[in-house]
């Protein structure tokens, strides 16, 4: 880790570019139906959903104290896209005054509701009991897997780099990572900066005259399509011959974050790459990929133009894109804490621009609702692809090993099901090197996986979301933090049902866990026949598919023992028992944060 970077980034991440519009958003109304109820160590927020919200802010008072945010530490947005609220920051025994505004966009909060009271219990000693009931014979519906569309990964570059890192060679073990997602997940498309860096060599400058080299990107590209999946083509940085000003960078691997010199050759360079892959891989298959224009504009580390200058970078580059083919898809503003996409879609309306798809990042929150974006500016059909989202955007945070982040990953999914296209976790591999190479086995990285290869808890949540049947059936939650702190997903397939329980608050301060939020969960699922076996498979924090407290237990170093990476395998599997049935009900205990995934099959 370069300490040097991590401070200047740190110092710098939160900057946000230029927040001026010449359009003003709607002034929503405040929801309605607010109610707020106290449970053991928390209180439940709800309330009635209002047309044209991307999300809610909840806020919260004492008695005799102002209503301010309720910040439940996630270092991003602190918006909500859906009710209800889980508030675990909370004081138990202390009255409380709650209420919600309406948020037609990030940066812009309405007025708020009229307020509520609640009073957070204090733990007696028993652990609530919720009842959660699955109707097994509903015809059902499609399961929504907004995780299967796409991941996010390091530069693909990597995928050709011979280094070592831990010991491991790093091009060959972010192309295993990447099998993995494919083959153990199902995951289609991989996103990732920097085609255009130089390390591609893609563009140069020879006696003042452009000249392309796709050779590298050739070698990227056939590795990704080898292993089953396509790229989404991150329209950047710049590369350096076609800079106004190659000073300005991002990133140990100096990305260059400037304006081109030249829009009309920066819109050649973009027509000629997408020429060159229809050429080269065929048009059918290049109209399934999605073209994204930068990455974060909106923050002054990513850009160092202005708003109006990105506006033009997309103009060009979807006339660009759209210059091979009309029928290929292009979008952006690929915007950090869900800014600038009304920006966006405003002034592609007035311009005439093409927005197939909307692209935005988050981070410690569900993903906001943008459909409310797309109808206010008339974009309705424009797919809604979400290229980052996690649990943290902090680089070297433990939390990315926590289980509390892969059971925050299920909350994610859920919620985003049916509402957005793609939900891509950033990243797939901790072989990730924005602000240097990882010092450590277990340093905070971003990957769903280690150097090396071991699953961390965010992977083992992936693939317990990707043992979910095709048919989502409804189920009924009832109880102290029902659908709030705790929350199921049930599904069916030919001879299998499945339910995957967690129980989880947004409040990044009980990351390590609160005893006072366990919950047992009585699970009922009426007509699944008595002859039927359960079983649980559980990811639990000390026990099952936590890797920190096994790698800590065998007293792993920085990097593991020829011996201990063979332990570390054996222990970073999940645990899965038999568990019995009492008729049509299973009782299980979920402490705060955990998983379960409960599934009936014929003997």
């Amino acid at each position: 880790m370069n300490t040097d970077a991590k401070a200047d980034w740190d110092a710098r991440i939160a900057v946000r570019s230029d927040e001026a519009r010449e359009f003003e958003f709607p002034d929503l109304d405040p929801p309605k139906e607010v109610s707020a109820v106290g449970g053991v160590g928390q209180v439940t927020v709800d309330w009635s959903l209002v047309p044209g919200a991307v999300g809610y802010l909840i806020l919260r008072g004492t008695e005799d104290g102002p209503l301010e945010p309720v910040d439940h530490h996630s270092g991003d947005v602190l918006s909500v896209p859906l009710p209800p609220y889980v508030d675990t920051t909370c004081t138990p025994g202390t009255p409380y005054r709650y209420a919600v505004a309406s948020v037609p966009e990030v940066t812009v909060a309405g007025r708020a509701s009229e307020m509520v009271g609640a009073v957070p219990l204090v733990a007696d000693g028993s652990v609530p009991v919720l009842q959660v009931a699955v109707d097994a014979h509903a015809e059902g519906v499609e399961l929504p897997k907004p995780w299967v569309p796409m991941v996010g990964s390091e530069r693909l570059s990597q995928l050709l780099c011979t280094d070592l890192s831990g010991g491991r060679e790093i091009g060959p073990e972010l192309e295993q990572a990447l099998r993995r997602m494919h083959d153990d997940i199902g995951v289609r498309t991989v996103r990732a900066h920097a085609i255009f860096h130089d390390d591609t060599r893609v563009y140069t400058e020879v006696d003042g005259e452009p000249v392309y080299d796709f050779s590298v990107v050739d070698a990227i590209y056939d590795k990704l399509l080898g292993l089953g999946l396509r790229p989404v083509v991150e329209l950047g940085f710049m590369p350096r011959d076609l800079a106004s000003d190659p000073s300005k960078t991002v990133f140990e691997y100096g990305a260059i974050i400037s304006p081109p010199h030249s829009y009309e050759r920066w819109g050649a360079l973009v027509t000629a790459l997408v020429q060159h892959m229809v050429d080269r891989y065929g048009l059918d298959e290049v109209l399934g990929w999605d073209f994204e224009v930068w990455n974060e504009a909106n923050l002054e580390v990513f850009w160092s133009g202005t708003k109006a200058e990105w506006m033009r970078l997309y103009d060009v580059s979807a006339a660009a894109v759209k210059a091979v083919d009309q029928r290929l898809a292009v979008g952006g503003p690929s915007s950090a804490a869900a800014g600038w996409v009304d920006d966006l879609l405003a002034h592609a309306a007035s311009v005439g621009s093409p927005v197939d798809f909307v692209t935005t990042h988050t981070y410690g929150s569900p993903p906001l609702d943008v459909r409310a974006s797309l109808e206010r500016h008339g974009f309705g059909n424009a797919r809604i692809l979400w290229t980052e989202w996690g649990v943290t955007p902090t680089h070297f945070n433990p939390i990315n090993d926590s289980v509390f982040s892969g059971v925050f990953l299920l909350r994610g999914m859920k919620s985003a099901a049916g509402r957005v296209d793609a939900l891509a976790y950033w990243v797939a591999s901790d072989h990730f090197e924005e602000l240097g190479r990882p010092p450590r086995l277990l340093h905070g990285g971003f990957g769903l996986q280690t150097v090396g290869g071991l699953p961390k808890p965010r992977f083992h949540a992936m693939s317990l979301l990707s043992r979910l049947g095709p048919v989502e059936l409804p189920v009924a939650v009832d109880g102290d933090g029902a659908g709030s702190l705790v929350e199921a997903w049930a599904s069916r397939d030919r001879d299998r049902v499945a339910v995957l329980l967690w129980n989880l608050t947004l409040d990044q301060t009980k990351a390590a866990g609160d005893a006072d939020l366990t919950r047992t969960v009585e699970l009922s699922v009426p007509g699944v026949d008595d002859s039927w076996t359960a079983t649980a498979t559980y990811l639990t924090p000390e026990g099952s598919g936590d890797l920190v407290a096994a790698a800590n237990a065998l007293g792993v170093g920085e990097w593991p023992t020829d011996e201990q990476w063979t332990q570390l395998a054996a222990h970073s599997v999940l645990k899965t028992e038999r568990v019995a049935r009492e008729g049509e009900r299973v009782s299980l205990t979920l402490p705060m944060p955990s998983a379960v995934l409960v599934e009936f099959r014929p003997v």
